[in-house]
């Protein structure tokens, strides 16, 4: 998780968070600001908590079934590493959280670090098209106000360019499945002007991934994905509706579905990590087209990013040291610790 010095990536996102931070409060004022916080009502807030860090035991849950083709997994070792990741996440650039949780539970449970993550690459297009259903159901039943029909057309330019992410990357996984030992040939081809040791380390990993590439044969499992990954986004809604009820807001439920995809849309930018910025300009936007004043929508934004963010981190850090481990351990790692045989056990 070594972060290289002047890294492109991670400046870029520090400077397009900056951008959006400094856009968000070039007009807002603070006395204003601060009035819309003193006015929440912190029970919806207190429940907003609770029905996130519930969301994270059903994705714990959800993983558990697409990781049944691999063996049997204690869900108290899934809850820990789905936390440990997300706060990774949070926290780390580049998304760095999904190699993490990877390798918490595979050292955990003695499995292969390649082969959970590859569990992890379907559960992210699980989500995926999840999202895509929440974000059809929003353009059926959400009337926008008038002047707003660029968001609506955005939202559907959108969607259809994840739509066509998530086929192509669904395609190529069955490729590749299928033809596992050709593309590993072909890998160790486009290696070999590299250091053997390269090779050595990158080929075993990209074959245990495929090797976790496994749908389960058992219907009952398909549909448990399917209700555990409607169930998860239904509870990333309820945080966004009961923070909107905390502001004395009391909109329909289309309109906290139709801030969680815009939401969603945001994380997909480059950004600092916990997407400070593009999460809040997101937010902001969303609200200010159905009226909400400026400050009121800021001060909602930073809520929901918080609701979002503070818990599990404060979380995630609990289960690392319950696990013996620590941040500068998981920054120092290489991009998928552990390739070989885990350390740990059950």
């Amino acid at each position: 998780m070594r972060r290289v010095p002047g890294d492109r990536r991670f400046w870029l996102g520090i400077g397009i968070s900056v951008f959006f931070v400094a856009l968000l409060v070039r007009s807002v004022d603070g006395h204003e600001l601060l009035r819309a916080f003193r006015g929440i009502h912190a029970g919806y807030v207190v429940a907003a908590v609770a029905v996130t860090l519930l969301s994270y035991l059903v994705r714990a849950l959800r993983w558990k079934y697409l990781l049944s083709p691999l063996g049997e997994t204690r869900f108290a070792n899934l809850c820990s590493a789905t936390l440990i990741g997300y706060m990774a996440n949070n926290l780390l650039p580049a998304r760095l959280g999904e190699f993490i949780r990877a390798w918490v539970l595979a050292r955990r449970e003695e499995m292969e670090p390649g082969s959970v993550f590859a569990t992890l690459v379907l559960d992210r297009l699980t989500d995926g098209f999840t999202v895509l259903l929440f974000l059809l159901a929003t353009l059926f039943t959400l009337q926008l106000p008038a002047g707003s029909e660029a968001i609506g057309q955005g939202l559907v330019i959108g969607g259809y360019m994840m739509l066509g992410l998530y086929a192509v990357v669904v395609v190529a996984l069955v490729l590749l499945k299928r033809k596992t030992a050709a593309s590993l040939r072909f890998l160790e081809r486009l290696l070999r002007p590299f250091p053997a040791r390269l090779a050595e380390r990158v080929i075993p990993l990209v074959g245990s991934f495929l090797g976790g590439v496994r749908i389960s044969p058992r219907p009952r499992e398909w549909w448990a994905v399917g209700s555990t990954s409607v169930a998860i986004w239904v509870l990333a809604v309820i945080p966004v509706d009961l923070v909107l009820r905390a502001f004395g807001f009391s909109f329909p439920f289309a309109v906290s579905l139709f801030i969680l995809v815009l939401l969603v849309f945001a994380v997909m930018v480059p950004a600092s990590p916990g997407y400070v910025g593009t999460y809040h300009a997101a937010c902001v936007y969303g609200l200010l087209a159905f009226g909400v004043p400026r400050e009121t929508a800021l001060s909602a934004a930073i809520v929901i990013h918080g609701i979002n963010y503070v818990p599990v981190i404060a979380v995630g850090i609990a289960f690392l040291w319950r696990e013996g481990l620590s941040l500068k351990a998981l920054r120092c790692s290489g991009p998928l610790p552990g390739a070989g045989t885990p350390s740990g056990g059950k």
